[in-house]
């Protein structure tokens, strides 16, 4: 779903249900979907809200937030520790296991990666290194016709 769908909606349809109407017969009514005016009645009569709640987010990072000391206190210990080794080290100390995909967004929330410099490059191939020659510009020859091709 692009967004929710609009609070005057859902009111509309929460008030049909309590004035009588079906949950079924409301949602063909107003043209919503039937599972969808079931969720709004129940959100309505167990938490008392009409209101759409916030939609995307980060919704899993708080499991590795648990972890937080132990991370920031082995990149501490050692600075070049490599995200596969922090992966390991969480399972084997604490029997956590995450992607080192995981670990490099939690690193990259708190403002700890690191940019490659100078010395840390690939050697690059010589002939790359220098700059780009210029161009030469020449007149193009002209091509001889093929026999027997009209011009």
């Amino acid at each position: 779903m692009a967004r929710a769908l609009s609070g005057d909606l859902r009111c509309r349809v929460v008030a049909a249900v309590d004035g009588g109407m079906s949950r079924r017969a409301a949602a063909e009514r107003f043209g919503a979907g039937v599972a969808t005016a079931i969720r709004w009645v129940r959100a309505w009569r167990t938490d008392g809200r009409a209101a759409a709640l916030p939609m995307g987010g980060d919704l899993r990072s708080r499991r590795i937030e648990a972890y937080r000391d132990a991370i920031l206190a082995a990149v501490e210990a050692e600075v070049d520790i490599t995200l596969a080794e922090l992966a390991d080290l969480l399972r084997r100390e604490h029997g956590a296991s995450f992607a080192p995909s995981t670990v490099w967004r939690f690193l990259d929330r708190h403002r700890m990666t690191s940019k490659k410099n100078r010395a840390r490059q690939r050697a690059g191939q010589a002939r790359r290194r220098r700059a780009a020659a210029g161009l030469v510009r020449r007149a193009a020859r002209p091509r001889p016709w093929p026999l027997g091709v009209p011009r």
